[in-house]
């Protein structure tokens, strides 16, 4: 099962998150958030929830 842990808000920084996530050996899929066309959810498998997690964090504060 999938499960959304970030909402980017551009499609860009979206696919920067993926790539760098991709990267660290995750996998990563990106959707529109359906809420708004400008939001993108950046969902990773459950199981690795909490790995990407910390990953993210260090990315985000980049």
């Amino acid at each position: 099962m999938w499960t959304v842990i970030y909402i980017a808000p551009t499609e860009k920084m979206a696919e920067r998150l993926k790539d760098n996530l991709t990267t660290e050996g995750f996998f990563v899929k990106i959707k529109s958030s359906g809420l708004s066309k400008n939001q993108f959810e950046i969902l990773v498998p459950e199981g690795e929830v909490e790995e990407v997690q910390e990953v993210l964090g260090t990315l985000l504060h980049k």
